[in-house]
């Protein structure tokens, strides 16, 4: 009998994390999730729920450490912990930036650099690196977002071809808005009436958080997640979320900048 796929997730307390999880165990597969505070999550019984901060390696070691105790092997990581922020670029503090990258750029390269010793002696691992549409292009108010996820994205590029040789795939999944509770989550600039970005980044923000209260059903994402793990020869970038937002990237790559950047403009009221 084949064993059950061996599933780590980060951030799965909640979101999009969650919704995998769930998902992919009523699939028969064994999940492992992560949150940086599981006593938080006293009545969360979906599945087990390890202590891991991707900020901080030594919490990252000992729950990947823990999986191969319990289970022998990691056949999938999905990297999906991450942070939010907004804001104009002139008024984000750096310490805000830093922190912003060392959770959505550096932690995910620090949980693969855990993993990556079990998976090269199976020869074999898939890594799924969640990304997101926004990180396809410069959003207003949400550029340092933006950066991030694609900074993640093209070193998704460079690990599939680095990890090649041992039989390790590695590939991106850029959701769009979902009906998750990433705002509460994402920190941002205060918008001051004094701002000379007042009052269009308060509008920004009351428009990023419609968008994502009227998203979808983040079971989309982990459907997407399942069809990956069963792709003989995984893509290297996915994608999921509305024809909108999918039609968006099209128009990115068909179009002239400076027309994609009005029509983007005109959308964001700008």
């Amino acid at each position: 009998m084949k064993p059950l796929p061996i599933i780590f997730i980060t951030g799965a307390s909640s979101g999009i994390g969650k919704s995998i999880g769930i998902y992919l165990t009523e699939k028969g597969c064994k999940v492992y999730g992560t949150a940086r505070n599981p006593a938080q999550y006293k009545n969360f019984n979906y599945f087990p729920l390890l202590a891991l901060d991707v900020s901080k390696p030594d919490t990252i070691q000992t729950a990947v450490n823990e999986v191969l105790k319990l289970s022998g092997r990691i056949d999938v990581l999905i990297n999906n912990a991450g942070v939010g922020i907004t804001g104009p670029l002139e008024e984000t503090p750096y310490d805000a930036i830093d922190h912003c990258y060392n959770t959505n750029f550096k932690g995910p390269m620090r949980v693969i650099e855990a993993v990556l010793p079990a998976m090269r002696k199976q020869q074999s691992g898939l890594i799924v690196n969640i990304t997101s549409i926004a990180g396809a292009m410069g959003l207003p108010y949400r550029g340092i977002y933006s950066a991030s996820k694609a900074s993640l994205s093209i070193i998704t590029e460079t690990y599939r071809m680095e990890l090649k040789p041992f039989g390790v795939h590695c590939c991106t999944l850029a959701p769009g808005d979902f009906a998750t509770n990433i705002a509460a989550g994402r920190y941002h600039v205060a918008p001051e009436k004094t701002s000379p970005y007042h009052p269009l980044y308060q509008q920004n923000i009351d428009q990023m958080n419609a968008h994502v209260s009227a998203g979808s059903d983040p079971i989309a994402v982990a459907k997407s997640v399942y069809k990956i793990m069963n792709a003989k020869h995984p893509k290297v970038h996915y994608v999921v979320g509305s024809p909108l937002q999918k039609f968006s990237l099209l128009l990115k790559k068909v179009l002239p900048s400076k027309v994609f950047e009005k029509m983007l403009s005109k959308h964001y009221n700008l």
